[in-house]
């Protein structure tokens, strides 16, 4: 690979590591979502840890930091997007900053997936939009458009470079899934609706936790 080439993969994994989910919940929420939930550092975890505004911005920060290097690279060419793409979904597995220990990355897939195909990164997202409303579980829809990829990058006439990376990033989200896998097995996931019960019901614990203490403060 060229010097350039190398650059771009650098910039995708600086990028790629920063963890934005982190960043909104603590200085939003005041919380970290490492402690929180299943402990993950992407958008779902971020949306229990600190709510909708929280899981927002970490959804559209972790899609950019995805999108951004993969774009600037594609100008060069697709070995550099293939490596500006790569260096990004690795930098969100295993971040620098965080020990190596970081998120799922599916985000970050559709980010770095959307400038070299748009097609085929929505064909992805509206089927994961469909499994979710079908099944209820964010990891089996996630599971269901990370496999997509690579069938639809055979289908639309992708090199075989790209169709190896689409295919290994299908991999290591299942590898990141492992314990959602487990879960599901054993019939322990938390669907989304169980997590919407279960931020309303952390939601009335603090407003009553709230008004006790403004009850006690006005004694």
């Amino acid at each position: 690979m060229t010097a350039s080439v190398w650059a771009f993969a650098g910039l995708g994994y600086l990028l790629g590591s920063i963890p934005f989910g982190v960043i909104f919940s603590r200085l939003i929420a005041g919380r970290d979502p490492r402690t929180v939930g299943s402990g993950n550092i992407g958008a779902t975890n971020a949306l229990r840890t600190g709510g909708r505004l929280v899981g927002g911005l970490t959804l559209v920060a972790d899609i950019a930091k995805g999108a951004v290097p993969a774009w600037l690279a594609l100008a060069k060419g697709e070995q550099a997007w293939i490596a500006a793409a790569a260096g990004a979904y690795l930098g969100h597995l295993f971040p620098i900053w965080l020990r190596f220990r970081g998120g799922k990355g599916i985000a970050t897939m559709f980010g770095v997936v959307a400038p070299w195909a748009p097609a085929i990164a929505a064909l992805a997202f509206a089927v994961w939009l469909l499994v979710l409303k079908l099944v209820r579980y964010v990891s089996v829809a996630s599971l269901a458009a990370a496999w997509l990829l690579p069938v639809l990058g055979w289908l639309f006439g992708a090199s075989w470079q790209a169709i190896a990376l689409l295919a290994g990033i299908a991999v290591l989200s299942t590898w990141r899934h492992r314990d959602n896998i487990a879960r599901l097995a054993r019939g322990e996931e938390p669907s989304v609706d169980a997590d919407r019960r279960a931020r309303e019901d952390e939601l009335r614990r603090q407003q009553s936790s709230s008004i006790v203490q403004r009850g006690r403060a006005g004694r």
